[in-house]
């Protein structure tokens, strides 16, 4: 059988097989950036509040999960949360091993772990602010929410953009990992087609090929954030 029928969407073609993967990829990597950002956010606030122990702990946390390797963080909230459930089960009289989702597991992973890296770029876009643009929304008698959200926030977003596209770039890559809890997303997928067919280049070519088209997107949509940010400044 021929690379075009394999990859077709006709009768014993994947063509559809591989595209809704790619989905379920795409959806998994853009939940775990948004559950990212809040964390990231969150973190980021800690570090720069003046209260120690908020610091600690944000320290703790960005230096724990840019220092573990992504698999592992997977592998542990995979089957401690599926250990977690199962000893929650076998309280009501269940038995045998009780999984959890694999999607939700990929969100929370992919979640903790870019939250870690986008805390450091909003951490970043903060500290490179123009002091004198906040001193002058408070000499025109702007509140500190006001100021925060008229101001700091904007600003903020839009230094913060080219290294949230670098940490989305590399999460949507990171999401193929999160295949070993079982989730057919498209690496999966391409295994499952090398499998069956025998003919393994031409899937992870495949792959290869969706993967490269949903970045490369997503660089031109990142780059079209950034000019539209940057409008009117210097």
């Amino acid at each position: 059988m021929s690379a075009f029928t394999l990859l077709g969407f006709g009768p014993g073609g994947w063509g559809g097989a591989l595209l809704l993967a790619a989905g379920t990829t795409l959806a998994l990597a853009l939940c775990g950036f948004l559950v990212g950002a809040v964390l990231g956010g969150l973190a980021a606030s800690a570090k720069l509040s003046g209260l120690p122990p908020l610091r600690v702990l944000a320290d703790g946390y960005t230096t724990l999960l840019r220092g573990v390797p992504d698999l592992l963080v997977i592998y542990l909230l995979y089957f401690g949360g599926s250990a977690a459930l199962g000893h929650v089960a076998g309280l009501f009289g269940a038995t045998g091993f009780v999984g959890v989702p694999a999607f939700g597991v990929g969100v929370a992973a992919l979640g903790i772990i870019s939250g870690a890296y986008q805390a450091e770029v909003f951490r970043g876009a903060y500290l490179a602010l123009d002091r004198g643009q906040i001193e002058a929304a408070r000499a025109v008698g702007m509140h500190r929410g006001l100021i925060l959200r008229r101001v700091v926030a904007p600003l903020v977003a839009r230094d913060a953009l080219p290294g949230l596209g670098n940490v989305w770039q590399i999460l949507l890559k990171d999401s193929a990992l999160v295949s070993v809890t079982g989730l057919v997303e498209l690496l999966r997928q391409a295994q499952v087609g090398a499998g069956s067919t025998r003919q393994p280049f031409t899937f992870y070519l495949a792959a290869a090929a969706l993967y490269l088209a949903i970045t490369s997107l997503s660089t031109w949509g990142f780059s079209r954030a950034e000019a539209h940010a940057r409008r009117g400044a210097r």
